[in-house]
Protein backbone atom coordinates (compact mmCIF):
# COMPACT_ATOMS: atom_id res chain seq x y z
CA UNK A 1 0.00 0.00 0.00
CA UNK A 2 1.45 3.20 -0.87
CA UNK A 3 0.74 6.76 1.32
CA UNK A 4 1.26 10.09 -0.41
CA UNK A 5 0.95 13.11 2.09
CA UNK A 6 -0.51 16.46 0.40
CA UNK A 7 0.20 19.37 1.37
CA UNK A 8 -1.70 22.84 1.38
CA UNK A 9 -0.76 25.48 -1.43
CA UNK A 10 -0.83 28.71 -1.90
CA UNK A 11 -1.91 28.56 -5.99
CA UNK A 12 -1.68 26.91 -9.06
CA UNK A 13 -0.35 27.99 -11.99
CA UNK A 14 0.38 26.66 -15.64
CA UNK A 15 -0.28 24.05 -18.05
CA UNK A 16 -1.43 20.31 -18.26
CA UNK A 17 -2.23 17.94 -21.24
CA UNK A 18 -5.51 16.21 -20.10
CA UNK A 19 -5.23 12.18 -19.97
CA UNK A 20 -6.56 10.25 -22.64
CA UNK A 21 -10.14 9.22 -22.11
CA UNK A 22 -10.16 5.48 -20.33
CA UNK A 23 -13.43 5.07 -22.02
CA UNK A 24 -12.81 5.66 -25.63
CA UNK A 25 -9.75 3.80 -25.16
CA UNK A 26 -11.34 0.82 -24.31
CA UNK A 27 -13.77 0.89 -26.74
CA UNK A 28 -11.15 1.28 -29.83
CA UNK A 29 -9.29 -1.46 -29.04
CA UNK A 30 -11.96 -3.83 -28.80
CA UNK A 31 -13.72 -2.48 -32.40
CA UNK A 32 -10.23 -2.84 -33.07
CA UNK A 33 -10.33 -6.38 -31.93
CA UNK A 34 -13.23 -7.35 -33.58
CA UNK A 35 -11.86 -6.21 -36.97
CA UNK A 36 -10.06 -8.42 -39.37
CA UNK A 37 -6.38 -6.78 -40.29
CA UNK A 38 -4.40 -4.41 -38.83
CA UNK A 39 -5.55 -0.92 -37.16
CA UNK A 40 -4.07 1.26 -34.62
CA UNK A 41 -5.17 3.31 -31.08
CA UNK A 42 -3.11 6.06 -31.05
CA UNK A 43 -2.66 7.92 -28.11
CA UNK A 44 -4.09 5.09 -25.77
CA UNK A 45 -4.36 6.06 -21.92
CA UNK A 46 -2.28 3.44 -20.09
CA UNK A 47 -4.07 2.58 -17.00
CA UNK A 48 -4.99 -0.40 -15.13
CA UNK A 49 -8.58 -0.60 -16.47
CA UNK A 50 -6.98 -0.24 -20.13
CA UNK A 51 -4.33 -2.70 -19.82
CA UNK A 52 -7.21 -5.22 -18.26
CA UNK A 53 -8.93 -4.40 -21.71
CA UNK A 54 -5.95 -5.49 -23.22
CA UNK A 55 -5.67 -8.53 -21.69
CA UNK A 56 -9.19 -9.36 -22.07
CA UNK A 57 -9.15 -9.19 -26.44
CA UNK A 58 -6.12 -11.12 -26.29
CA UNK A 59 -7.45 -13.88 -24.93
CA UNK A 60 -10.04 -14.26 -27.10
CA UNK A 61 -7.29 -14.35 -30.12
CA UNK A 62 -6.61 -10.69 -31.02
CA UNK A 63 -3.02 -9.45 -31.03
CA UNK A 64 -1.61 -6.91 -29.62
CA UNK A 65 1.87 -4.70 -29.65
CA UNK A 66 1.84 -1.91 -26.70
CA UNK A 67 5.72 -1.29 -27.42
CA UNK A 68 5.06 2.27 -27.91
CA UNK A 69 2.39 4.47 -25.38
CA UNK A 70 2.05 7.13 -28.24
CA UNK A 71 0.45 3.90 -30.41
CA UNK A 72 -1.15 0.76 -29.54
CA UNK A 73 -1.23 -1.92 -32.87
CA UNK A 74 -3.88 -4.33 -33.05
CA UNK A 75 -4.64 -7.32 -35.08
CA UNK A 76 -7.77 -7.65 -35.25
CA UNK A 77 -10.28 -10.90 -36.05
CA UNK A 78 -13.66 -11.95 -36.99
CA UNK A 79 -12.85 -15.48 -35.98
CA UNK A 80 -12.60 -15.49 -32.24
CA UNK A 81 -11.71 -18.40 -30.18
CA UNK A 82 -12.96 -19.00 -26.94
CA UNK A 83 -10.56 -18.29 -24.09
CA UNK A 84 -7.95 -21.24 -23.05
CA UNK A 85 -7.11 -19.18 -19.61
CA UNK A 86 -9.08 -17.72 -16.69
CA UNK A 87 -9.62 -13.88 -18.00
CA UNK A 88 -8.29 -11.39 -15.02
CA UNK A 89 -10.29 -8.27 -15.47
CA UNK A 90 -8.69 -6.36 -12.94
CA UNK A 91 -11.03 -4.28 -11.77
CA UNK A 92 -12.20 -3.14 -14.86
CA UNK A 93 -16.46 -3.32 -14.38
CA UNK A 94 -16.30 -2.11 -17.97
CA UNK A 95 -14.15 -4.87 -19.39
CA UNK A 96 -15.95 -7.30 -17.62
CA UNK A 97 -19.46 -6.32 -18.74
CA UNK A 98 -18.33 -5.37 -22.71
CA UNK A 99 -16.68 -8.77 -22.96
CA UNK A 100 -19.36 -11.02 -21.72
CA UNK A 101 -21.71 -10.91 -24.86
CA UNK A 102 -18.21 -11.04 -27.08
CA UNK A 103 -17.49 -14.58 -25.28
CA UNK A 104 -20.79 -15.59 -26.52
CA UNK A 105 -19.62 -15.13 -30.42
CA UNK A 106 -16.69 -17.94 -29.66
CA UNK A 107 -17.04 -21.61 -29.83
CA UNK A 108 -16.85 -22.85 -26.00
CA UNK A 109 -16.46 -21.57 -22.65
CA UNK A 110 -14.71 -18.77 -21.30
CA UNK A 111 -14.17 -17.77 -17.46
CA UNK A 112 -13.76 -14.18 -16.76
CA UNK A 113 -12.40 -13.79 -12.87
CA UNK A 114 -14.46 -11.12 -10.83
CA UNK A 115 -11.85 -9.07 -8.14
CA UNK A 116 -13.44 -8.11 -4.61
CA UNK A 117 -14.84 -4.44 -6.06
CA UNK A 118 -16.02 -6.47 -8.78
CA UNK A 119 -17.78 -8.68 -6.51
CA UNK A 120 -20.39 -6.67 -5.30
CA UNK A 121 -21.32 -4.94 -8.30
CA UNK A 122 -24.37 -5.30 -10.31
CA UNK A 123 -24.01 -7.82 -13.73
CA UNK A 124 -27.15 -10.04 -13.15
CA UNK A 125 -29.61 -7.46 -15.36
CA UNK A 126 -26.55 -8.42 -18.20
CA UNK A 127 -27.13 -12.46 -17.79
CA UNK A 128 -31.13 -12.06 -18.04
CA UNK A 129 -30.73 -10.00 -20.97
CA UNK A 130 -28.25 -12.43 -22.70
CA UNK A 131 -30.29 -15.50 -21.45
CA UNK A 132 -33.29 -13.98 -23.78
CA UNK A 133 -30.95 -14.34 -26.97
CA UNK A 134 -30.25 -17.89 -25.91
CA UNK A 135 -26.66 -17.37 -24.32
CA UNK A 136 -25.70 -18.61 -21.17
CA UNK A 137 -23.77 -16.91 -19.13
CA UNK A 138 -23.77 -17.50 -15.14
CA UNK A 139 -21.64 -16.85 -11.87
CA UNK A 140 -18.92 -19.55 -10.83
CA UNK A 141 -16.97 -19.87 -7.91
CA UNK A 142 -13.78 -21.06 -8.77
CA UNK A 143 -11.66 -21.91 -5.09
CA UNK A 144 -12.24 -18.64 -3.21
CA UNK A 145 -12.82 -16.31 -6.50
CA UNK A 146 -16.36 -15.79 -7.94
CA UNK A 147 -16.31 -16.23 -11.82
CA UNK A 148 -18.54 -15.13 -14.73
CA UNK A 149 -18.53 -18.36 -17.32
CA UNK A 150 -20.14 -17.83 -20.53
CA UNK A 151 -20.88 -20.98 -23.09
CA UNK A 152 -20.16 -19.72 -26.58
CA UNK A 153 -22.28 -21.45 -29.44
CA UNK A 154 -19.76 -20.59 -32.18
CA UNK A 155 -22.14 -17.32 -32.23
CA UNK A 156 -25.38 -15.11 -31.30
CA UNK A 157 -28.54 -16.05 -33.56
CA UNK A 158 -30.03 -12.44 -32.70
CA UNK A 159 -33.47 -11.86 -31.46
CA UNK A 160 -35.02 -9.79 -29.24
CA UNK A 161 -33.99 -9.14 -25.60
CA UNK A 162 -34.75 -6.43 -23.08
CA UNK A 163 -32.60 -4.83 -19.98
CA UNK A 164 -32.67 -1.86 -17.70
CA UNK A 165 -31.02 1.50 -18.25
CA UNK A 166 -31.01 2.41 -15.03
CA UNK A 167 -28.31 -0.13 -13.65
CA UNK A 168 -25.06 0.53 -15.98
CA UNK A 169 -25.04 1.56 -19.77
CA UNK A 170 -21.98 -0.70 -19.93
CA UNK A 171 -24.41 -3.78 -20.44
CA UNK A 172 -26.08 -1.90 -23.54
CA UNK A 173 -22.53 -1.12 -24.56
CA UNK A 174 -21.14 -4.59 -24.47
CA UNK A 175 -24.65 -5.93 -26.29
CA UNK A 176 -24.20 -3.20 -28.87
CA UNK A 177 -20.37 -4.53 -29.52
CA UNK A 178 -21.40 -8.53 -29.54
CA UNK A 179 -25.02 -8.21 -31.83
CA UNK A 180 -23.95 -7.13 -34.94
CA UNK A 181 -22.36 -10.20 -35.05
CA UNK A 182 -24.86 -12.13 -34.88
CA UNK A 183 -26.82 -14.07 -37.08
CA UNK A 184 -30.14 -11.88 -37.47
CA UNK A 185 -30.90 -8.71 -36.50
CA UNK A 186 -31.19 -7.94 -32.46
CA UNK A 187 -33.89 -5.86 -30.66
CA UNK A 188 -32.82 -4.45 -27.20
CA UNK A 189 -35.70 -2.97 -25.07
CA UNK A 190 -34.40 -0.40 -22.76
CA UNK A 191 -37.64 -0.94 -19.49
CA UNK A 192 -36.56 1.86 -17.76
CA UNK A 193 -34.99 5.29 -18.54
CA UNK A 194 -31.42 4.82 -19.80
CA UNK A 195 -28.77 6.81 -17.74
CA UNK A 196 -25.55 7.92 -19.23
CA UNK A 197 -26.77 8.08 -22.54
CA UNK A 198 -23.54 9.91 -23.86
CA UNK A 199 -21.82 6.62 -23.19
CA UNK A 200 -23.89 4.43 -25.26
CA UNK A 201 -23.27 7.28 -27.99
CA UNK A 202 -19.67 6.83 -27.29
CA UNK A 203 -20.00 3.21 -28.13
CA UNK A 204 -22.53 3.95 -31.49
CA UNK A 205 -19.69 6.65 -32.60
CA UNK A 206 -16.47 4.48 -31.75
CA UNK A 207 -18.44 1.51 -34.15
CA UNK A 208 -19.68 3.20 -36.99
CA UNK A 209 -15.70 4.56 -37.25
CA UNK A 210 -15.51 0.62 -38.00
CA UNK A 211 -18.83 0.68 -40.31
CA UNK A 212 -20.83 -0.83 -37.98
CA UNK A 213 -24.85 0.15 -37.81
CA UNK A 214 -26.36 0.51 -34.36
CA UNK A 215 -30.04 2.35 -34.32
CA UNK A 216 -30.71 3.98 -31.43
CA UNK A 217 -34.36 5.54 -31.19
CA UNK A 218 -34.63 9.22 -29.77
CA UNK A 219 -35.85 7.79 -26.89
CA UNK A 220 -33.74 5.38 -26.16
CA UNK A 221 -36.10 2.92 -25.53
CA UNK A 222 -35.42 0.28 -28.47
CA UNK A 223 -31.88 -0.39 -30.23
CA UNK A 224 -32.00 -1.97 -33.65
CA UNK A 225 -28.45 -3.98 -34.32
CA UNK A 226 -28.93 -5.13 -38.09
CA UNK A 227 -27.12 -9.09 -38.07
CA UNK A 228 -24.16 -10.48 -40.43
CA UNK A 229 -22.12 -7.25 -40.13
CA UNK A 230 -18.77 -6.91 -40.74
CA UNK A 231 -16.26 -5.16 -38.86
CA UNK A 232 -13.77 -2.57 -40.67
CA UNK A 233 -10.25 -2.32 -39.37
CA UNK A 234 -9.43 1.75 -38.69
CA UNK A 235 -6.56 4.08 -36.94
CA UNK A 236 -8.65 5.59 -34.09
CA UNK A 237 -7.32 8.86 -32.25
CA UNK A 238 -8.37 8.64 -28.24
CA UNK A 239 -9.09 12.16 -27.59
CA UNK A 240 -8.46 13.58 -23.98
CA UNK A 241 -10.82 13.06 -21.05
CA UNK A 242 -13.03 15.39 -19.49
CA UNK A 243 -13.80 12.74 -16.82
CA UNK A 244 -10.09 12.92 -15.16
CA UNK A 245 -9.37 16.57 -16.50
CA UNK A 246 -12.29 17.27 -14.21
CA UNK A 247 -9.91 17.22 -11.32
CA UNK A 248 -7.66 19.28 -12.23
CA UNK A 249 -10.28 21.76 -13.31
CA UNK A 250 -11.90 21.78 -10.01
CA UNK A 251 -8.10 22.31 -8.44
CA UNK A 252 -7.63 25.08 -10.08
CA UNK A 253 -11.26 26.59 -9.45
CA UNK A 254 -10.83 26.11 -5.43
CA UNK A 255 -7.18 27.77 -5.38
CA UNK A 256 -8.38 30.45 -7.57
CA UNK A 257 -5.88 29.78 -9.86
CA UNK A 258 -4.90 30.13 -13.47
CA UNK A 259 -4.57 26.92 -15.09
CA UNK A 260 -4.79 25.96 -18.40
CA UNK A 261 -5.61 22.70 -19.88
CA UNK A 262 -4.30 21.26 -23.15
CA UNK A 263 -5.85 18.09 -25.19
CA UNK A 264 -9.74 18.71 -24.57
CA UNK A 265 -11.91 19.43 -27.49
CA UNK A 266 -15.06 21.32 -26.22
CA UNK A 267 -16.96 20.33 -28.96
CA UNK A 268 -17.18 16.99 -27.87
CA UNK A 269 -20.50 15.58 -28.25
CA UNK A 270 -20.34 12.05 -26.16
CA UNK A 271 -18.27 12.58 -23.59
CA UNK A 272 -21.39 13.16 -21.06
CA UNK A 273 -18.37 14.52 -18.25
CA UNK A 274 -18.04 17.80 -20.46
CA UNK A 275 -20.81 19.05 -17.91
CA UNK A 276 -17.84 20.13 -15.47
CA UNK A 277 -17.51 23.14 -17.41
CA UNK A 278 -21.18 24.35 -17.13
CA UNK A 279 -20.79 22.91 -13.38
CA UNK A 280 -18.14 25.71 -13.00
CA UNK A 281 -19.48 28.18 -14.28
CA UNK A 282 -22.60 28.54 -12.80
CA UNK A 283 -20.44 28.07 -9.77
CA UNK A 284 -18.87 31.73 -10.74
CA UNK A 285 -15.55 30.15 -12.01
CA UNK A 286 -14.09 32.66 -15.05
CA UNK A 287 -13.47 30.48 -18.11
CA UNK A 288 -11.32 30.46 -21.49
CA UNK A 289 -12.54 27.75 -23.97
CA UNK A 290 -9.66 27.61 -26.72
CA UNK A 291 -10.36 24.98 -29.93
CA UNK A 292 -8.33 21.87 -27.45
CA UNK A 293 -8.20 23.92 -24.82
CA UNK A 294 -9.99 24.57 -21.53
CA UNK A 295 -8.11 27.56 -19.78
CA UNK A 296 -9.40 27.85 -15.40
CA UNK A 297 -8.83 31.39 -13.65
CA UNK A 298 -10.97 31.06 -10.51
CA UNK A 299 -13.11 33.02 -8.90
CA UNK A 300 -11.26 35.75 -6.22
CA UNK A 301 -13.79 34.44 -3.96
CA UNK A 302 -15.96 31.11 -2.35
CA UNK A 303 -17.83 29.65 -5.26
CA UNK A 304 -22.01 29.64 -5.34
CA UNK A 305 -23.80 26.44 -4.40
CA UNK A 306 -25.53 25.08 -6.82
CA UNK A 307 -27.82 21.88 -7.28
CA UNK A 308 -26.19 18.94 -9.23
CA UNK A 309 -28.60 15.94 -11.27
CA UNK A 310 -25.99 13.55 -11.72
CA UNK A 311 -27.93 10.73 -13.59
CA UNK A 312 -25.92 11.20 -16.45
CA UNK A 313 -22.84 12.34 -15.19
CA UNK A 314 -22.31 10.02 -12.38
CA UNK A 315 -18.61 10.23 -12.23
CA UNK A 316 -18.27 13.86 -11.64
CA UNK A 317 -20.18 13.49 -8.43
CA UNK A 318 -17.28 12.50 -6.12
CA UNK A 319 -15.15 15.94 -7.34
CA UNK A 320 -18.07 17.83 -7.49
CA UNK A 321 -19.00 17.14 -3.52
CA UNK A 322 -15.74 18.74 -2.94
CA UNK A 323 -16.27 21.86 -4.50
CA UNK A 324 -19.48 22.24 -3.13
CA UNK A 325 -17.14 22.03 0.43
CA UNK A 326 -15.41 25.94 -1.17
CA UNK A 327 -18.96 27.10 -2.25
CA UNK A 328 -21.27 29.67 -0.01
CA UNK A 329 -24.46 27.34 0.64
CA UNK A 330 -26.26 24.63 0.34
CA UNK A 331 -25.80 22.46 -2.71
CA UNK A 332 -27.54 19.63 -3.65
CA UNK A 333 -26.42 16.10 -5.56
CA UNK A 334 -29.18 14.36 -6.91
CA UNK A 335 -29.99 11.09 -8.69
CA UNK A 336 -27.11 9.96 -7.77
CA UNK A 337 -28.07 6.54 -6.50
CA UNK A 338 -25.93 4.17 -8.89
CA UNK A 339 -22.90 5.39 -6.84
CA UNK A 340 -23.55 3.04 -4.43
CA UNK A 341 -22.59 0.19 -6.81
CA UNK A 342 -18.63 1.69 -8.26
CA UNK A 343 -15.84 0.70 -6.70
CA UNK A 344 -16.50 1.62 -3.46
CA UNK A 345 -19.88 3.06 -2.45
CA UNK A 346 -19.26 6.28 -3.39
CA UNK A 347 -22.33 7.90 -1.83
CA UNK A 348 -21.22 6.84 1.68
CA UNK A 349 -16.90 6.92 0.94
CA UNK A 350 -16.87 10.87 -0.07
CA UNK A 351 -19.26 12.04 2.73
CA UNK A 352 -17.36 9.72 5.14
CA UNK A 353 -13.74 11.09 3.94
CA UNK A 354 -14.91 14.63 3.94
CA UNK A 355 -16.43 14.60 7.03
CA UNK A 356 -13.25 13.80 8.42
CA UNK A 357 -11.93 16.65 6.97
CA UNK A 358 -14.63 18.72 8.44
CA UNK A 359 -16.86 18.89 6.00
CA UNK A 360 -20.56 19.76 6.68
CA UNK A 361 -22.18 16.67 4.42
CA UNK A 362 -25.91 14.86 4.64
CA UNK A 363 -26.36 11.20 2.94
CA UNK A 364 -29.58 9.38 1.43
CA UNK A 365 -30.23 6.74 -0.96
CA UNK A 366 -29.59 8.68 -4.12
CA UNK A 367 -28.16 12.26 -2.77
CA UNK A 368 -25.48 14.25 -0.97
CA UNK A 369 -26.23 18.03 1.02
CA UNK A 370 -23.32 19.99 1.06
CA UNK A 371 -23.56 22.78 3.92
CA UNK A 372 -20.55 25.48 2.37
CA UNK A 373 -18.29 26.51 2.67
CA UNK A 374 -16.61 23.82 5.25
CA UNK A 375 -13.18 24.48 7.16
CA UNK A 376 -11.54 21.53 6.08
CA UNK A 377 -8.59 20.33 7.70
CA UNK A 378 -5.65 17.94 7.33
CA UNK A 379 -6.42 14.39 7.82
CA UNK A 380 -5.72 10.69 7.04
CA UNK A 381 -8.46 9.47 4.35
CA UNK A 382 -9.39 6.68 3.48
CA UNK A 383 -9.25 5.99 -0.65
CA UNK A 384 -11.34 2.84 -0.14
CA UNK A 385 -9.46 1.62 -2.96
CA UNK A 386 -11.11 3.92 -5.21
CA UNK A 387 -9.86 6.13 -7.68
CA UNK A 388 -12.30 8.68 -7.93
CA UNK A 389 -12.13 9.09 -3.97
CA UNK A 390 -8.65 9.24 -3.83
CA UNK A 391 -8.30 12.20 -6.36
CA UNK A 392 -11.49 13.96 -5.00
CA UNK A 393 -9.72 14.26 -1.70
CA UNK A 394 -6.69 15.22 -2.55
CA UNK A 395 -8.19 18.43 -4.23
CA UNK A 396 -9.65 18.76 -1.40
CA UNK A 397 -6.27 18.91 0.78
CA UNK A 398 -5.12 21.64 -1.76
CA UNK A 399 -6.74 24.12 0.38
CA UNK A 400 -6.98 22.63 3.78
CA UNK A 401 -5.21 23.67 6.78
CA UNK A 402 -2.30 21.36 7.29
CA UNK A 403 -1.07 18.53 5.70
CA UNK A 404 -3.15 15.21 4.70
CA UNK A 405 -2.52 11.78 3.86
CA UNK A 406 -4.07 9.35 1.15
CA UNK A 407 -3.64 6.27 2.06
CA UNK A 408 -3.54 3.54 -0.61
CA UNK A 409 -3.34 6.32 -3.41
CA UNK A 410 -1.40 3.47 -6.03
CA UNK A 411 -5.45 3.22 -6.82
CA UNK A 412 -5.24 6.00 -9.22
CA UNK A 413 -3.73 3.60 -11.52
CA UNK A 414 -7.10 2.57 -12.29
CA UNK A 415 -7.54 5.75 -14.37
CA UNK A 416 -5.04 8.13 -14.11
CA UNK A 417 -1.88 7.11 -13.16
CA UNK A 418 -0.02 10.56 -13.89
CA UNK A 419 -2.41 12.60 -11.32
CA UNK A 420 0.01 13.25 -8.64
CA UNK A 421 2.73 13.52 -10.97
CA UNK A 422 0.43 16.05 -13.22
CA UNK A 423 -0.44 18.49 -9.20
CA UNK A 424 3.31 18.66 -9.12
CA UNK A 425 3.88 19.95 -12.57
CA UNK A 426 1.70 23.44 -11.96
CA UNK A 427 2.70 23.99 -8.08
CA UNK A 428 0.97 21.08 -5.97
CA UNK A 429 3.26 19.47 -2.90
CA UNK A 430 2.77 15.75 -2.87
CA UNK A 431 5.37 13.39 -0.82
CA UNK A 432 5.42 10.01 -1.84
CA UNK A 433 4.23 10.40 -5.56
CA UNK A 434 6.77 9.00 -7.21
CA UNK A 435 5.90 5.62 -5.50
CA UNK A 436 2.39 5.82 -7.15
CA UNK A 437 3.91 5.64 -10.90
Amino acid sequence: MVNVTVKPVGELQGVLAAPASKSYTQRMLIAAALSDGVGRVIDPLVSEDTLATFRAITAFGAQMNNDSNDCWVVRGTSELKAAVDLIDVGESGATLRFMIPIAALTLGSSVFLLSKSLERRPIDPLLSSLKMLDIHAYPEQIGDVQAIAVEGKGGIAGGRTSISGDVSSQFISGLIFACPMAKSDTEIQVTTPLESKNYVKMTQEVLAQHQIDVQISEDYQYIHIPGRQTFRQVDCKVPGDFSSAAFLLASSAITNSNVKIDNLNYKTTQQGDKAILDILKEMGVNEKIHENSIEIQGTNGLLKAVDIDAKNIPDLVPICTVLSCYANGKSKIFNAQRLKFKESDRLTTIQEELTKMGASISVDESSLTIKGPCKLHGTTINSHNDHRIAMACTVAALMANGETTIENAECIRKSYPSFYNDLTIIGAEIVGRKLVR
